[in-house]
Order: C-alpha cells, then sequence, then structure tokens
C-alpha cells in the first residue's frame, strides 16, 4: 500500500486511474521532457503509470503522484527508485521528479522531493545509508533542485546513462546525500 505524505501545499499519494489523462499530457509536452530522449505516446505514459503504481507492492517503496492540496490538481510525480542497471553507485535509492510545466517554479519539486526523502531515510533500509539523483549534464532546474535539498555533487560519479548509449544527452551527473547531512539539511 502507498503511503499518503503530506506537506503544506501538496499530497503525495497513491496512483488513480484519473491521473493517466493529466500525465500523458505532461509526458507528451517537449519542455517537460527536453532532458529526455523522446516525449511518450499516451500508451507509454499509461504503462509507466501501472509500472510506477506496481512498484509500491514490489518493493515496498515508489514514486508518488503528487497533487496541490488547494485545488487537488494532479502535477506529476516525486518519490524514490531503484535503478535496474548497474554502474559505479548501484545499487542505490534515487529520488527523482518529474512535474507538469504550469507547476515549474512554485517550489514543489523540492517541497515534495524532502517529503520522500524523509519518508525514505526514516523508513528504508538504504545502500550507504544515502539517497542519489541524477539528470543530464545540461538539466539546471533539476540541478537546482538537487542543491535545494541539500544534495551534494560527486563529479567522480558522472557518468555515461547505460540505456541510453546513442543519446547525446546520455552524459549523467550524480548527487548525493547521505542520512546525517539530510538531517543537518533540514
Amino acid at each position: 500500500m502507498t503511503p499518503r505524505l503530506r506537506t503544506d501545499r501538496l499530497l503525495l499519494r497513491e496512483w488513480r486511474d484519473d491521473d493517466k489523462a493529466p500525465y500523458a499530457l505532461l509526458n507528451g509536452d517537449p519542455e517537460v521532457m527536453a532532458h529526455f530522449p523522446s516525449t511518450l505516446t499516451a500508451a507509454q505514459s499509461d504503462e509507466m503509470v501501472e509500472r510506477m503504481a506496481a512498484a509500491w507492492g514490489d518493493r515496498g517503496y515508489g514514486l508518488w503522484a503528487v497533487e496541490v492540496r488547494d485545488s487537488g490538481a494532479f502535477v506529476g510525480f516525486v518519490g524514490l527508485s531503484s535503478p535496474t542497471w548497474e554502474t559505479a553507485f548501484t545499487p542505490c535509492v534515487e529520488v527523482g521528479w518529474r512535474l507538469a510545466r504550469e507547476a515549474w517554479g512554485h517550489g514543489y519539486a523540492p517541497e515534495a522531493a524532502r517529503a520522500a526523502m524523509t519518508w525514505g531515510f526514516a523508513e528504508l533500509d538504504l545502500p550507504r545509508d544515502e539517497i542519489v539523483s541524477f539528470t543530464t549534464v545540461a538539466n539546471a532546474n533539476s540541478r537546482r533542485v538537487m542543491e535545494k535539498l541539500g544534495m551534494r555533487h560527486d563529479p567522480a560519479g558522472d557518468f555515461d546513462h547505460p540505456l541510453l548509449p546513442d543519446w547525446a544527452g546520455r552524459r549523467h551527473v550524480l548527487y548525493r546525500i547521505g542520512r546525517g547531512e539530510f538531517a543537518a539539511a533540514c
């Protein structure tokens, strides 16, 4: 079962069927998907919702649907996942997010990610007692969110994404934060 987390402005909750249409719009937006190889079709987006919802039962953690508490509007996802591919820093737990363009610039990503990380540090047995995050080198907005969360860039951990060998954006930066650092940053 997906736990619900509340922040001052947001609700991190389970996925619902009525999230699929706005999530497909988000994934079809070229600006939202600028740091991914391509936009997603509605069918690909729906499959992703099913996988994200199932991850909670499989692993006991995952990606939450995020809604604005005042309006009930779905704005994207934030949460914890584990890469299925191998690199120097795996196994690991990663914090990640994807929000609709209309939700940008409101501080929702760091607010929701902080709640997810607080839950993760309290509830999970984390490899190396840390949470990581990564993105393409050019994704300044996500890098800024990582820094707002107190995460530090680990240049020695930067990597070429193994699932994207032919994509120009395959070079990724790695950010990390340990339990003690996170407690001090909050």
